[in-house]
Formats: C-alpha cells, sequence, structure tokens
C-alpha cells in the first residue's frame, strides 16, 4: 500500500489547516483530516464550470469563480470560454497559488499565464461586492466552490454566502439572465428553497465524482437570474 507523502501546509486565513500530500502519482489537499479535493476526483468540479457555459447565452461571458483549489474549474471554463470571454478568480489562500506553480505545475502552471483570465487573492465576497457598487462590470456567471457546500463551510466567513442575504448580493452581481452555480459535496434542500425565494429559476444536478458515472455523487446547483 502506497503512503501518503506531505509535501506542504497552509493557514486558512481565520480557519484550520490545509495540507498538499502526494499519493503516489495523485495529490490531494487535507483540510484537517478530510480530503478536501484531490486529482482523483475532480470530474464534478470541471462540470460547473461546463455546464454553466453551456447555458450561458452571453456571446462574451464574465465568468467569476470562487475558490482556485487545484484550478480543475478555472482550467475547464478557460477550455469552453467563447472568443472575448474573461474569467476571474478569488482565491483566499496564498500558498494555494505557490502550489500551483510548484508541485502542481503540471496541472495548473499554463492556465495561470492564460490572457484571459485572472486570479486575485481575496475573498470572493469582496468581488460580489465590487460588482454590486460598480468597481467592476457584473458577472454573467458566478461559480462558488469556496466550501463543501452550504452545510460545509471551510471558511466561517463563507457562511454569509449561502444566506439569504449573501445569495441576494451574488443575485444582484449578474446580469439579466446570469447564473449562480455553487458545488456541493451533498445536498440541501433549505438551500435550494433560499435560492428559489430570492426569485432565482433553480435547477438542481447530481454529478459523479469520477468521469463514467464512477465516485461519490456530488451536488450542483444552476440558479438563473430571470
Amino acid at each position: 500500500m502506497l503512503p501518503r507523502e506531505t509535501i506542504a501546509t497552509a493557514q486558512i486565513p481565520g480557519g484550520e489547516t490545509l495540507t498538499l500530500v502526494s499519493h503516489g502519482r495523485d495529490f490531494i489537499i487535507m483540510l484537517g483530516r478530510d480530503e478536501l479535493m484531490g486529482t482523483r476526483m475532480q470530474y464534478s468540479e470541471e462540470q460547473l464550470a461546463v455546464l454553466t457555459l453551456a447555458e450561458l447565452s452571453a456571446a462574451k461571458p464574465r465568468i467569476l469563480i470562487g475558490g482556485f483549489g487545484m484550478g480543475f474549474t478555472y482550467r475547464a471554463a478557460l477550455s469552453h470560454l467563447p472568443e472575448g470571454g474573461q474569467v476571474v478568480v478569488a482565491e483566499l489562500v496564498p500558498e494555494i497559488l505557490e502550489w500551483a506553480r510548484g508541485p502542481l505545475s503540471h496541472l495548473s502552471a499554463a492556465s495561470l499565464d492564460d490572457p484571459r483570465g485572472e486570479v486575485i487573492l481575496c475573498n470572493v465576497e469582496a468581488l460580489i461586492d465590487d460588482a454590486n457598487d460598480g468597481t467592476s462590470a457584473k458577472y454573467d456567471a458566478i461559480l462558488l466552490d469556496v466550501d463543501n457546500g452550504p452545510d460545509g463551510i471551510v471558511v466561517d466567513s463563507n457562511f454569509r454566502l449561502y444566506t439569504r442575504t449573501g445569495i441576494a448580493k451574488t443575485k444582484d452581481a449578474l446580469n439579466p439572465g446570469g447564473i449562480m452555480a455553487v458545488w456541493s459535496a451533498a445536498p440541501d434542500h433549505k438551500f435550494t428553497t433560499r435560492l428559489k425565494d430570492a426569485g432565482f429559476d433553480v435547477e438542481v444536478r447530481e454529478v459523479r465524482a469520477r468521469p463514467n458515472n464512477k465516485g461519490p455523487r456530488h451536488t450542483i446547483w444552476f440558479a438563473r437570474k430571470r
């Protein structure tokens, strides 16, 4: 049995410790003793971007992604981005980007140099607020993959994103017809209700963690602004 080898650690501001480990050819980011993400189960995070972009009607979509992680969602968004589109990523932990250019460079280095994208070290709420106060343009899609879901908070301050107030702010940061898409490790019927109460048209899909219908089922909400 292959042992897990610790490569690096990082502290989440106001939160727990992240640990980057290798396991044979695979890499895993741990949150405490729990697997937060890994190279063997990335399909659902890629689908967060792929399925959202497939639903957008904007010719040159402007996309905001909350959370870089291992870059799965970001790379998928760039791969399916129409000409003239733009992707902005908010990442809270500086070491995540150091890992992306270091031990995970074979996965992420090229995407970090893509001129169509920009990664900003901040909480995604800050960029949502910027779109609402006119500091930046609004978005055609806002993709949230900063936690394990509305009921699996990684950073305490992210709790606000899933409240009625947080949902309303995200909705206001979208252009008409824009989509708020949220990844989760598990379903959450109360969150579905909050999205509908905010006036979104909501679709909930289950997506496997691995292609070919393998791995655990994850949940993605697609909430369209009318």
